[in-house]
């Protein structure tokens, strides 16, 4: 991840020292009717990065911090800004995660992890006695495709689970994968517009996405998972799920330790090559959703095992990889997964908008027990996730059914777009919406635990982390590969790179190399054969070539029909 901001701003070179361009061929494109004006002020060029204020943006790849680790600090207004205006670019189906399903379940606890009781980690009640059972609604879904997209389509999916717990909600938020592009929430708009359509063409492209990831090393390691079989599920049943963010856990006494979680699918783990994918799509393109909700109709319920890893809070300088990058796994063997408590589904929505569609989930809904560690993604994903659901479905999105929780609620937030009913105390003086009050209004909760306080030291500051590695996970995933799967990951990339940009095709060989040789060997010797004339198997969802024979396949076979 090159930091060299100077180049980026004297307008002959981008961040990554490529020739800044519009338009894939090194010339700047504007839109009709506008001009810039190229002079530069102070170093600034036309095409500066800058806010919506005009600031220049002098550094568009990280978010403040305390040291480069974290935590975030609230005042990152040019974060804030960005992040709260890409949660409002779609009215009103999701930006992401916007084809899904859904269904309704029960969590039961195990009481335990790793054979020791659960209370010594975390006093979370939801998981303290064995055999108690929470509710749970559970929404999976495709990540950066339309609500009305095929579930064939390759793409990480989301897989969120709100438990209804006794002390209210608890929401986590996940994917099927355990790792992900980036490590720092800036970057985030950024990632979802290189994978969402272009914005002239309203087409996806292999090269847009693959021109952000051959800028972005960190995201090796998910390319190694997504452009592999593992990048489209067989279905919802059987896929794994992980939380991917680094969280804590918190005792009876305030300590805390590094958890990240993982649901593992009782039914077994299935995953589909493009080719078997494509031969789906074509009979039936919500598959997943049927699967779904046909066997929970049988009585057939899909059951998941919730496991944790553990690992003591601190930095770990033993290790070759930060603990709080998600771009990252905690090796097995040195961090176990410990099985904590199992989820069975077995009940469907009645009416798919009102709980599925409305169904709003956020990283920072959590219970006594659970708490926040420094990872930079969480953190932002944290504001942004409840931000976008205050602007997708209303001010008042918690009253609904599918989202109040299932305790008693009671707070001095009013009115607001579309408000049913006040979240008041019964015996509360209704004319007190403020706290404190001597006048029977609100009063805060008496304490039962000590907080959990981390103590910082270090200065605020944007910079990467410091121990990236950005290649020997992506590499060992590589080698990890069956044949089959290598097979589908290498014809996937040449399907999605052959007509892109050499500059983009280039430098993904190089990242590939630098991971492991021989992928990057056959990824080049894949993209020669390729642009010979030999076209690859897989990869038809982002390959131009093939996309324009279909086009002109629809009219050549297409039959004539007289007007009536």
């Amino acid at each position: 991840m090159a930091q060299n901001e100077e180049q980026n701003q004297n307008g002959t070179a981008g961040s990554n020292g490529h020739p800044v361009s519009g338009d894939g061929t090194g010339t700047a494109v504007t839109g009709a009717g506008t001009s810039h004006d190229s002079r530069t002020t102070d170093g600034e060029h036309a095409q500066t990065l800058t806010t919506r204020q005009g600031h220049p943006l002098t550094n568009n790849q990280n978010i403040r911090t305390l040291g480069n680790r974290g935590p975030a600090t609230l005042e990152n207004y040019a974060f804030i800004e960005k992040i709260s205006h890409f949660d409002r670019e779609r009215i009103p189906e999701r930006v992401v995660h916007a084809r899904g399903a859904g269904a309704h379940g029960v969590f039961e606890a195990y009481g335990t992890v790793g054979g020791e009781p659960i209370a010594k980690y975390t006093r979370a009640k939801l998981f303290q006695e064995k055999g108690k059972q929470t509710p749970v609604f559970v929404r999976f879904s495709t990540v950066g495709h339309g609500g009305h997209s095929p579930e064939t389509l390759r793409d990480p999916r989301g897989f969120a689970v709100k438990f209804y717990t006794e002390d209210g909600n608890w929401d986590l938020v996940g994917n099927n994968l355990k790792v992900f592009f980036i490590r720092d929430a800036m970057k985030f708009p950024d990632l979802i517009h290189s994978q969402k359509p272009d914005p002239v063409t309203n087409r996806q492209s292999g090269e847009r996405i693959f021109d952000f990831i051959c800028n972005t090393p960190e995201a090796m390691h998910m390319v190694s998972f997504l452009f592999s079989p593992w990048g489209i599920p067989a279905n919802y049943r059987q896929m794994q799920g992980s939380g991917v963010n680094t969280y804590k856990w918190v005792n009876a006494q305030g300590e805390a330790v590094l958890v990240k979680y993982h649901w593992e699918p009782l039914q077994g783990i299935k995953n589909l090559t493009a080719q078997e994918a494509e031969a789906i799509q074509a009979k039936n393109f919500n598959h997943a959703t049927q699967d779904l909700f046909e066997h929970i109709a049988k009585g057939e319920f899909p059951e998941w095992e919730l496991c944790v890893q553990i690992m003591s809070d601190d930095e770990h300088p033993e290790l070759d990889f930060d603990p709080l990058d998600d771009t990252k796994i905690w090796p097995q063997d040195q961090f176990p997964f410990l099985p904590v408590g199992k989820m069975t589904l077995n009940r469907n929505p009645e009416n798919y908008f009102a709980e599925v569609e409305q169904s709003a989930f956020g990283t920072g809904v959590l219970v006594d027990g659970l708490d926040f560690s420094d990872d930079k993604m969480l953190q932002g994903r944290t504001f942004s996730y409840s931000d976008t659901q205050r602007y997708r479905v209303g001010t008042n999105y918690l009253q609904l059914p599918i989202n109040a929780p299932k305790k008693h609620v009671a707070t001095n937030q009013r009115d607001g777009q579309m408000a049913y009913h006040v979240d008041s105390s019964p015996n509360q003086n209704l004319h007190i919406n403020y706290e404190p009050s001597s006048l029977n209004g609100l009063v805060e909760a008496p304490r039962s635990a000590p907080d959990h306080m981390p103590q910082y030291q270090g200065r605020l500051m944007k910079q990467t982390i410091d121990r990236q590695n950005n290649f020997k996970q992506a590499g060992e995933r590589y080698r990890l590969h069956e044949d089959w799967e290598r097979d589908d990951l290498i014809n996937n990339m040449v399907g999605a790179l052959a007509d892109a940009d050499r500059r983009v095709s280039d430098k993904m060989v190089e990242l590939c190399t630098n991971c492991d040789p021989d992928w990057g060997r056959r990824l080049a010797e894949g993209l020669q054969q390729a642009r010979s004339g030999k076209t690859a198997e897989g990869g038809n969802q982002y390959n131009e070539a093939r996309g324009s024979e279909a086009v002109a396949e629809a009219e050549a076979t297409a039959h004539d029909a007289k007007p009536y």
